[in-house]
């Protein structure tokens, strides 16, 4: 399972309700996941499954990958969704509240039965808790299936005994958490996609700022529950024009010096080496699936 390279929105889509899945596919996020678990209520997850093969049909017309987010292995109802998430068109499996390495095993053994070895699908664990936290790293490293892992920070704080409603301003309390998943994402080659902002919805302000909170400690990419928030966080987790610039002239400059025998050298006032090339690299890299994705919607 190959890691995608551009995660940067992840827009929750309830999969009980097909005209908010209709509106989704209209919209620029990289990857719409159809939850099952908890904006489904009880009574409604048999009608979300049966919607699932039909759901992932449509946005795929739009070029998204395609995630379906099922119920927690403690209760009960994860082996039912798997047998209709496990489908055509479908890239990921998320599994919410991920504690240890043993829950990714067990995952991956049920969506073996399932696909019965034809259906090549990707995991994304979301870490919810202190226990999955402090096994962050042997989660991410658990399966050849991880694709991404993510951080949900309203469960995590209620795990401490805390509310998202108190937070403080510079969200200290997420600091931690934030980086021990960042820092094992880059270890694993996976990619890390932050919480949803769960603040007020039309406060796109404090939804940047956090984004750039993220963005710096090493995230990825960020998952959203309302549509109005895809744009801004695409926009955050996207290199910029000046960087873009920049980036090519790092790069442009560092394979002439290295022509002449050069291994590092100034640059503008700053040192260059083979490793600000490498990221040089990735920035450009990056902006050309953007641009290669922009392309083909517009077809």
């Amino acid at each position: 399972m190959s890691t995608p390279r551009l995660l940067r929105s992840m827009l929750f889509v309830p999969a009980n309700n097909f005209k908010f899945i209709e509106s989704a596919k209209e919209k620029r996020a990289d990857m719409v996941i159809l939850d099952l678990e908890d904006s489904v209520p009880t009574q409604e997850k048999q009608k979300a499954r049966l919607l699932i093969k039909d759901a992932a049909r449509l946005l795929k017309q739009t070029g998204k990958n395609v995630a379906v987010r099922i119920n927690g292995l403690t209760t009960g109802l994860a082996t039912d969704d798997l047998k209709f998430a496990i489908c055509e068109g479908i890239d990921a499996i998320m599994l919410p509240k991920t504690e240890s390495k043993k829950d990714i095993v067990k995952l991956e053994r049920l969506m073996q039965n399932e696909s019965k070895g034809q259906i090549k699908i990707g995991v994304i664990p979301l870490v919810e808790s202190a226990k999955g936290i402090l096994n962050v790293n042997e989660i991410v490293l658990a399966g050849k299936s991880i694709v991404a892992i993510g951080f949900g920070a309203a469960d995590y704080l209620r795990d401490l005994g805390r509310s998202y409603f108190t937070i403080s301003t510079n969200e200290i309390e997420l600091l931690y958490p934030r980086s021990r998943l960042a820092l094992a994402a880059r270890v694993a080659d996976v990619l890390a996609i932050d919480t949803p902002f769960l603040g007020n919805l039309n406060d796109l302000r404090g939804l940047i700022i956090e984004s750039k909170i993220a963005l710096s400690l090493g995230f990825r990419g960020k998952m959203c529950i309302h549509p109005s928030h895809v744009e801004p966080i695409n926009q955050v987790f996207s290199p910029s024009e000046k960087e873009v610039k920049m980036a090519k002239k790092i790069i442009k400059a560092y394979e002439q010096a290295k022509a002449k025998g050069i291994g590092a050298y100034s640059f503008e006032g700053r040192m260059i080496d083979e490793a600000t090339y490498k990221m040089a690299k990735e920035t450009l890299a990056i902006n050309e699936t953007i641009a290669k994705m922009s392309d083909s919607k517009a077809k």
